[in-house]
């Protein structure tokens, strides 16, 4: 179950991949489709500045209402290490 994180309200426009940066704010950059070279894509644009701090064991991610959500990350190497 995901638990939000802060409010931003993106919209999303198509062809662009948002992200959450190393600084906590909400940057967005040009796909490659359709045979676009990666220098013709450009720098990553700050979308929203909103500065959170990331705490380990969680995947942070924007959700459908482009609000900044958090999942607790599942970790299988245990149960992988007992069938051998």
């Amino acid at each position: 179950m995901a638990q939000k994180v802060a409010k931003e309200g993106i919209k999303r426009e198509k062809g662009w991949l948002y992200y959450i940066d190393k600084q906590g704010n909400v940057s967005r950059k040009k796909m490659a489709r359709g045979g676009a070279k990666k220098q013709n894509l450009g720098k990553a644009e700050v979308v929203s500045k909103a500065g959170i701090r990331r705490e380990e064991g969680y995947l942070y991610f924007i959700d459908k209402q482009g609000d900044i959500s958090r999942a607790k990350m599942v970790r299988r190497k245990a149960a992988s290490k007992k069938k051998r």
